[in-house]
């Protein structure tokens, strides 16, 4: 479905750079509480998000700065939108190395997936992040061991703490 928006920033701490979406367009792509979607910008760029309530004006769905810079937007600019249904089981796409480490840990695998998708998707964002495959993978195995020796509860904190030793 397409539309077009303007980029906008909330200046806020928690939400920043986004664009809304009309309620009629959102309300297509929600299915209970899953919300994501995959978004084109212009026609040029493709990335999974989500759907966020906006109290005031319906939904509006984040725009990161790698994004902005790569398609040279900024605030006020009209852009022309595109959003698919995304189908994926976590919402992004999950680095090879992970899938591999999951395979072959079993008891990694389940704490992996007691974790909220919210988590979830935040930890895969931080293994996808390193070009390098090698540093994906200690990141994975850091993750993973983190989450089992902690039976499953994330401190974010710690877990920076636990990278720095891995190191």
């Amino acid at each position: 479905m397409k539309f077009e928006s303007i980029l906008e920033d909330f200046n806020s701490a928690l939400w920043g750079h986004h664009f809304i979406v009309p309620t009629e367009v959102a309300e297509k792509f929600i299915d209970g509480d899953n919300r994501r979607v995959l978004c084109t910008i212009n026609g040029q760029h493709e990335y999974q998000c989500a759907l966020m309530p906006d109290k005031k004006r319906g939904f509006f769905i984040n725009v990161n700065k790698e994004i902005r810079t790569k398609l040279k937007i900024k605030v006020g600019d009209n852009c022309n939108l595109s959003l698919k249904k995304d189908n994926s089981k976590y919402g992004l796409p999950v680095p090879e190395e992970f899938i591999e480490l999951l395979k072959q840990d079993p008891e990694g695998e389940k704490v992996f997936h007691s974790l909220t998708m919210g988590k979830q998707r935040s930890l895969i964002y931080i293994i996808a992040k390193p070009k390098r495959s090698e540093t994906r993978l200690t990141k994975a195995v850091v993750i993973i061991d983190y989450l089992k020796e902690n039976n499953g509860a994330l401190d974010f904190k710690a877990l920076n703490q636990a990278f720095k030793e891995a190191r």
